[in-house]
C-alpha cells in the first residue's frame, strides 16, 4: 500500500474542490459546498485557532479534518475536532494516524477540552471515540419535514390570532429595504435568544461586526424566508430559513421568543409563515435541530409533523 503522507490545507480551487467532495463522500446525508467552506473560513474571528490537514495516497486525497474553535462557545484552550475518511479508505488505519497528528499540533496550544460528535447509528465513530476516551455530552436531534404531506387545516387562524395581540411579522428582506437601522437590534437580539439555546458550554457572543459578516453576509442567506416578530417595535422571535447544497431542501437555523414574549403562540406562527413560505417556493423539505430534552421546541416540530432522524451525539474529553 502506497505511504499515506499528511500536509497543510491550502486555500487553493482544487484543495476546496477536493476536501468538500471527500467530505460529502464521508457524509452524503449532509452534503456542503464549496462556498459554505470559503465563506466559513473568510468569516472566522481571528482568536479562533484553526487548522486544516489532508492526507493523500499517491496523489489522491483520503482524509481531510482538522481542529477549530467555535465563537459562539469561545475558551482559548477548549476545541473541536473533525476528522473525515474517504469510505474506501476507511479501515486502514488512516483515521487514527490524522487524530494521532491533531493531537500533536494541538499539544503547543496546551488543550483542556476536546469535542466532536457522531450520529449514533455511525457505530464504528462511536466506537473509536469511546475507545480513546470520549464521554457523550449532549444529544441532538435532526428533524425534516416532507413539505408534500403537511397539512396546514389544523392550524387556520393561527397566525391571524397572533396578529391580533398585536404582533406584527416581516421578513428581513423588508427591514433591508429601509436601511440599515434593523442591523443593531436583530444583533442584540440573537444575543439574546442564543443564550437560551442549549449547547455544551458556555454561550460567548460575536461582536457586532463579526456577527454582520457571518451571518448577513453570507451565500446562504435567504432574506424573504427570515421571519422576524415584532410587538411595538420590539423584536419579540425569529424564525429564519437558510438554503443548504440542495435546491429543494431549506434548513432552519433558528427559532425562538425571547422570554417576555412566550406562550403567546408566535414560535408556531413564525414556523407556519416560513412551511407557506417553503411551499409557495417549491421546497421539498424543510430540515432543523434540536436538543433532546428541548420539550418546547420539539412539541412544535412534532405537531407540525417533522419527522426525527438517528440522534447526534455530542461527544467531550477532558484532558
Amino acid at each position: 500500500m502506497q505511504a499515506l503522507t499528511l500536509r497543510p490545507f491550502t486555500p487553493s480551487d482544487a484543495d476546496y474542490v477536493n476536501v468538500v467532495e471527500l467530505r460529502n463522500a464521508a457524509m452524503p446525508d449532509y452534503r456542503d459546498t464549496v462556498e459554505d467552506w470559503r465563506h466559513w473560513d473568510e468569516t472566522r474571528p481571528a482568536y479562533c485557532k484553526f487548522e486544516r490537514w489532508v492526507a493523500e495516497r499517491a496523489g489522491t486525497m483520503v482524509a481531510q479534518g482538522g481542529f477549530y474553535q467555535f465563537p459562539g462557545m469561545y475558551h482559548p484552550q477548549r476545541f473541536f475536532i473533525d476528522i473525515y475518511v474517504h469510505p474506501d479508505a476507511q479501515g486502514h488505519g488512516v483515521g487514527q494516524r490524522f487524530y494521532t497528528h491533531l493531537l500533536d499540533r494541538l499539544a503547543p496550544h496546551d488543550p483542556t477540552v476536546l469535542r466532536t460528535e457522531a450520529r449514533e447509528d455511525f457505530a464504528s465513530a462511536n466506537r473509536i471515540l469511546q475507545k480513546h476516551g470520549y464521554e457523550q455530552e449532549m444529544k441532538f436531534w435532526e428533524s425534516r419535514l416532507p413539505l408534500a404531506s403537511f397539512d396546514p387545516r389544523p392550524y387556520a387562524g393561527h397566525v391571524e390570532r397572533v396578529l391580533a395581540k398585536g404582533v406584527q411579522i416581516v421578513t428581513l428582506r423588508q427591514l433591508m429595504d429601509q436601511g440599515d437601522a434593523y442591523k443593531l437590534p436583530l444583533y442584540e437580539a440573537m444575543k439574546e435568544l442564543s443564550r437560551d439555546v442549549p449547547r455544551p458550554d458556555e454561550y460567548t457572543p460575536v461582536s457586532f461586526e463579526e456577527w454582520v459578516k457571518g451571518n448577513l453576509e453570507g451565500h446562504n442567506l435567504l432574506p424573504e424566508g427570515y421571519f422576524i416578530a415584532m410587538h411595538t417595535g420590539d423584536i419579540a422571535g425569529v424564525s429564519n430559513l437558510w438554503t443548504g447544497a440542495e435546491r429543494d431542501v431549506l434548513y432552519t437555523g433558528l427559532t425562538a421568543t425571547r422570554r417576555d414574549y412566550r406562550r403567546m403562540g408566535i414560535a408556531l406562527a413564525l414556523k407556519l409563515r416560513a412551511i407557506e413560505f417553503a411551499r409557495q417556493r417549491g421546497i421539498r423539505e424543510l430540515r432543523t435541530g434540536n436538543e433532546t430534552r428541548n420539550r418546547p421546541m420539539l412539541s412544535i416540530n412534532e405537531a407540525l409533523g417533522f419527522v426525527k432522524q438517528p440522534v447526534w451525539v455530542s461527544y467531550v474529553k477532558h484532558l
